[in-house]
C-alpha cells in the first residue's frame, strides 16, 4: 500500500484528537451534570429541618472516593512505569481542593451575581497561572478564546431576571478571591507536573503520568488536607453526627462522590491529552450547554435576548482555536512544492533514449 504523506498523517492525528476531545467533553458534561444534581440534594435539601453544611467532610468523602477509583484504575490498567513527581502532584491536589472549598464556602456569604462572576472568570486565572508559574505560552487564538468565552458567560448569567440575594460580605469576597487564586496556582502546578515528569525521566522525552496516576496522587493529597481541615474545624464530628441523625443524607453524598469520580476520569484524560486551559474551557462552558438544554426541556423558562447573545459569544469563542488550526492546515497545503515547469519538449525516458541512439548508429 502507498505510504501516507506527512500532511495526511498530521490530518489523521488532528482528526483523532478532535474525536478524543469530543469524547472527553461528553463525559465531563454528563457526569458532572448528574454530580451537580446530587450536590444540590446534599447541600440544598433540608433533612429534618436542617441542611448539611459541613463542606470539608463532604470534600473529604469526595476526594477519598476519587483517590480510591484512581488507585483501582492504576491497578487495573497499569501505571506508566515512570518516576512520578509526587511532590508537585501533591501540591496541585492541595490547591485544587482549596479552590473548591473556597468556592463552596463563598456561596454562603455572597449574592448570586457575585457567585456567578467568580465561576465565569475561572479561565482567566487558569491562563495566568500557566504563564506565571510554569512559563506556559499561549497563541493569540487562545487569548481571544478566553476573552470571548469569559465575556459570553458573564453576559449570559447577568442577562436573566434579577435574583434576590443578600449583601456580599467581605469574608465571602475574600473566599472567592482565594478560590480564583487557587485556580491559578492549580493551573501552573499542573503544567509543572508535566515538565517535572520529563526532567526526572530523561530517557523518555514524551513522558507523562497516566490519567489514573494523576487522579490517584492528586486526590490523595486533597483527601488528606480536607480530612485534616474537617477534623480541626469540627466539620468531621458535627458532620458525622448529622449523618447519624439523618442517614438519608448518605445516599446523595455517596452518589455525588461517585459521579465526581467518573467525571474526574474524563478530567484527567483531558488534562493528560490537552492541558489545563482546554479543561477550563470545557468546564466553564458546560453550564451554558446545561442551561440551554434545560430551556429546551422547559419552554416556560425562556432565555432573554441578552442571554442568547451571551450563548452566541460562547459558541463563537469555542470555534476560535479550531478555525485557527484549520487555517494553518490549509496554508501548509498551499506551501507544497508545485510541479516542475514544463520546457515544452516531450520528456524522454531512458528506454526511448537508448532506442534513438541505436537508430542513429545503424
Amino acid at each position: 500500500s502507498k505510504p501516507r504523506s506527512s500532511t495526511e498523517q498530521q490530518e489523521g492525528g488532528a482528526m483523532a484528537g478532535t474525536f478524543q476531545l469530543i469524547f472527553a467533553c461528553a463525559g465531563i458534561f454528563f457526569s458532572f451534570s448528574y454530580s451537580a444534581v446530587k450536590q444540590e440534594d446534599l447541600y440544598k435539601v433540608e433533612y429534618g429541618g436542617e441542611k448539611f453544611a459541613y463542606t470539608f467532610l463532604g470534600l473529604a468523602v469526595e476526594r477519598g472516593i476519587n483517590a480510591a477509583v484512581g488507585l483501582i484504575g492504576v491497578i487495573a490498567f497499569g501505571g506508566s512505569g515512570l518516576v512520578i513527581p509526587k511532590f508537585e502532584i501533591f501540591n496541585s491536589g492541595i490547591s485544587q481542593m482549596l479552590a473548591m472549598a473556597g468556592s463552596n464556602e463563598a456561596l454562603r456569604y455572597v449574592s448570586y451575581p457575585t457567585q456567578v462572576l467568580g465561576k465565569s472568570c475561572k479561565m482567566v486565572p487558569t491562563m495566568v497561572g500557566g504563564i506565571v508559574l510554569s512559563g506556559k505560552s499561549y497563541s493569540m487564538a487562545q487569548y481571544l478564546q478566553v476573552l470571548i468565552i469569559t465575556a459570553g458567560v458573564v453576559i449570559f448569567n447577568f442577562g436573566g431576571k434579577a435574583k434576590k440575594g443578600g449583601a456580599d460580605s467581605t469574608y465571602g469576597l475574600l473566599l472567592i478571591g482565594g478560590s480564583l487564586l487557587m485556580d491559578a496556582v492549580t493551573s501552573g502546578l499542573q503544567e509543572k507536573v508535566k515538565k517535572k515528569t520529563k526532567e526526572v525521566n530523561p530517557g523518555a522525552p514524551s513522558a507523562k503520568p497516566t490519567m489514573h496516576e494523576s487522579m490517584f496522587w492528586t486526590n490523595l493529597s486533597g483527601f488528606i488536607v480536607a480530612a485534616l481541615l474537617a477534623f480541626f474545624s469540627s466539620h468531621l464530628a458535627d458532620g458525622l453526627d448529622f449523618c447519624v441523625r439523618h442517614p438519608e443524607v448518605i445516599q446523595p453524598m455517596v452518589m455525588f462522590a461517585l459521579a465526581s469520580a467518573v467525571g474526574q476520569n474524563f478530567i484527567y484524560y483531558t488534562i493528560t491529552l490537552f492541558g489545563p486551559l482546554t479543561l477550563s474551557t470545557v468546564t466553564t462552558t458546560r453550564k451554558i450547554f446545561s442551561t440551554v438544554y434545560s430551556v429546551l426541556r422547559n419552554p416556560n423558562m425562556p432565555l432573554s435576548n441578552v442571554q442568547w447573545s451571551g450563548c452566541a459569544m460562547v459558541f463563537a469563542g469555542l470555534l476560535t482555536e479550531p478555525l485557527e488550526s484549520a487555517l494553518k492546515g490549509s496554508k501548509k497545503k498551499e506551501k507544497v512544492d508545485p510541479p516542475a515547469p514544463s520546457s515544452g519538449k516531450e520528456a524522454v525516458s531512458p528506454a526511448n533514449k537508448a532506442k534513438k541512439t541505436r537508430k542513429a548508429t545503424d
